[in-house]
């Protein structure tokens, strides 16, 4: 007899189930043992282990990132992703809860390549590292890691439980000053201050500030700016990061910037020079035939899920590249209540709490069950690609 989609949910659940403890001891020993950007080396073997235990079949280091890696059940299209993060935030651990994200995808993994026939299709497991700061999946991305994929499917841990993320897209750039050194009483008139045409960009740049669009915004730090107190400095730098809510209007940002400290430069006699510092993240494309899916599938776990809060923006992650490429969803679940933050030491002890358990299990098992809509149901992807397409062209 013919297995029924509900069928193969119960059965994902149950797979879930059986792995509770597995999958909370998986969270528990990231949680511990936190790894930073593009060095999470214990993180990665931890994880694509489980899954070449599993049966499925690992390739590490995908897109040149030894801590990357790609791990398949099945043959062949339909095919979906599960996006496991695993890097933390030096200095805070895992403080944005990617203990948590990485057990999920793993644990929904693990449950639909043991209940889905290879006739489906195909279920993927990719490891991305470094979202906190390097852009594993734009690297993945541009890499063709999802050029035949159907879905991307991943939560976060996060103080509101939202269906939707408002991901803004974000890039940092170094704007440099040249001047010229010179001893501040000796021959005042001979020096040309770099850092106070970087001190002066700062200005021009708050000014700036008061006039963008809702969502966009620009901080800066001085990174260099200058060697001693009786030196003229000859050399300032900043690093800036941009973001704003749309990519086409990070890129006006952009000119912005170059143009900012071009008139600056002019202004005090140096020279500037404006290069781009970090990997872009794009802003996030939401699938919202697919986000539904998971909240519908979330909510039997008592977890409602709402939309955002307009005007609310949650930071940036690289997952918004992939969005570029394919159907993709990336729900906000929280795991404290909304007067906390992510990427504090509180919200570090929060992603190892009983709640964050609770939390870890009711997502695996909404993701499990989201991918095994997407292979199952043509008319489901049907929609995924069409609304995807629309949103590009539009």
């Amino acid at each position: 007899m013919d297995r029924t989609r509900e069928d193969v949910h119960q059965a994902v659940r149950e797979e879930v189930a059986a792995r509770a403890g597995a999958l909370w001891d998986v969270a528990s020993r990231l949680h511990a043992d936190p790894e930073y950007a593009f060095a999470e080396h214990r993180a990665a073997a931890l994880l694509s282990g489980e899954l070449e235990r599993a049966g499925f079949a690992v390739e590490r280091g995908v897109a040149g990132m030894p801590t990357a890696f790609a791990a398949r059940r099945g043959r062949g299209r339909p095919a979906v992703a599960l996006l496991l993060e695993y890097d933390a935030l030096p200095g805070l651990g895992h403080a944005c809860g990617h203990n948590l994200l990485a057990a999920a995808g793993l644990g929904a993994a693990l449950a639909v390549g043991a209940v889905a026939e290879e006739s489906a299709g195909s279920v993927l497991a990719v490891g991305t590292p470094a979202e906190e700061g390097g852009g594993g999946k734009a690297l993945e991305v541009e890499a063709g890691v999802f050029d035949d994929v159907d879905a991307a499917l991943m939560f976060h841990p996060g103080v509101h439980s939202w269906a939707r993320a408002p991901l803004t897209a974000q890039v940092q750039y170094r704007v440099a000053f040249h001047g010229r050194a010179a001893h501040p009483t000796g021959n005042p008139t001979e020096g040309i201050d770099a850092l106070a045409a970087l001190v002066e960009l700062f200005n021009v740049l708050a000014v700036l500030g008061r006039r963008l669009p809702e969502g966009s915004h620009v901080q800066g730090i001085v990174t260099q700016g200058g060697t001693a107190t009786n030196i003229v400095p000859e050399y300032a730098e900043g690093l800036f990061g941009l973001r704003a809510a749309t990519t086409p209007a990070l890129e006006d940002l952009t000119v912005r910037l170059r143009e900012c400290a071009g008139g600056v430069a002019r202004a005090t006699g140096t020279t500037a020079e404006v290069e781009r510092a970090t990997v872009r993240y794009e802003h996030f494309r939401d699938s919202e035939t697919l986000s539904e899916r998971f909240a519908a599938h979330l909510s039997r776990a008592g977890i409602p899920l709402s939309p955002p809060v307009p005007g609310v923006y949650l930071g940036s992650s690289d997952i918004g590249n992939v969005s570029t490429r394919v159907p993709a969803i990336h729900p906000f679940v929280a795991i404290m209540d909304e007067d906390g933050s992510d990427h504090t030491p509180e919200f570090a002890e929060a992603a190892a709490s009983p709640r964050a358990r609770e939390v870890l299990l009711a997502a695996t098992e909404a993701l499990a069950c989201t991918a095994v809509d997407v292979l199952l149901s043509e008319e489901l992807r049907e929609e995924a690609w069409a609304r995807h397409r629309a949103a590009r062209t539009g």
